[in-house]
């Protein structure tokens, strides 16, 4: 692999990157615009060293399948060492020199009918339709946009999380009680605490987690600790919801037993 430039470096060359793409995606002719995500969309203050190209490019229909099937439109840009299809709508693809890039296509129908954040348009054909960056697709009401419900979810993750335990399935175990209950607790502070600081993302939850928050709030040495120790994780947790929010004591009750009951496995 050839040595990229310094680190330093790396937002500038992600960004011209994408401006390239969206030179190479005008000259095509079947493309309809190049949408910017995360830090090289709207969130430009987050663009760092470690940083890398999330992007959706808008085709003609009929057109989607030859931009998913080649990588030349790509290539075009910058050689590329490996790439492969994730998803039905896009492919990872790291370029020889060292920039990731992580993309979907869409036709115009395909983007209206979708959830997504806000991008930065970061090249559009003339006669594109305005307001591609940002979606039609309102979501639904949802209970789970209520810290109660967040608060409960967590419990029960940690009830099943320590019956899974106990039952000798710990890799499950730590999914629940250290992954799923802390996401729980992590979008109980995003509806709880002053709006100064938005979710970084809309559709994960842990990003960001530390610079927002900070240990004092959120002891994620304490809250996930890993595979050896769910049971500490889940009494942490526990603790810490009870310090914050209503916390139902026939559960919190039951939720100690199981913390001090003998593992069958």
């Amino acid at each position: 692999m050839a040595a990229a430039s310094g680190d330093a470096d790396v937002p500038r060359r992600l960004l011209q990157r994408l401006d390239e793409l969206g030179a190479v995606l005008e000259r095509r002719g079947d493309a309809l615009a190049l949408l910017g995500l995360g830090s090289v969309g709207v969130d430009l203050d987050r663009l760092d060293e470690h940083s890398d190209l999330d992007f959706f490019v808008i085709v003609d229909d009929g057109s989607k399948q030859r931009y998913l099937d080649s990588i030349d439109w790509l290539e075009e840009l910058h050689p590329i060492e490996f790439d492969f299809l994730n998803t039905v709508d896009g492919r990872k693809v790291l370029f020889a020199d060292d920039l990731f890039a992580e993309y979907a296509v869409f036709t115009l129908d395909e983007l209206r009918a979708a959830s997504y954040p806000l991008g930065r348009v970061v090249w559009q054909r003339d006669d594109a339709p305005a307001g591609l960056e940002r979606s039609s697709r309102l979501p639904s009401p949802s209970p789970q946009e209520d810290a109660a419900w967040q608060v409960n979810e967590a419990l029960t993750n940690l009830y099943i999380g320590l019956k899974r335990d106990l039952r000798g399935e710990r890799l499950s175990a730590m999914r629940f009680i250290q992954v799923h209950a802390v996401d729980r607790l992590l979008t109980f502070l995003y509806l709880t605490e002053p709006e100064d600081q938005p979710q970084q993302d809309a559709f994960v939850v842990e990003r960001g987690a530390e610079r927002r928050f900070g240990s004092d709030v959120l002891p994620l040495t304490s809250l996930a600790p890993g595979y050896d120790a769910n049971r500490d994780a889940a009494l942490a947790l526990l603790e810490w919801l009870e310090e914050r929010a209503d916390v139902d004591g026939a559960l919190a009750a039951e939720i100690r037993r199981l913390c001090g009951a003998r593992s069958s496995a």
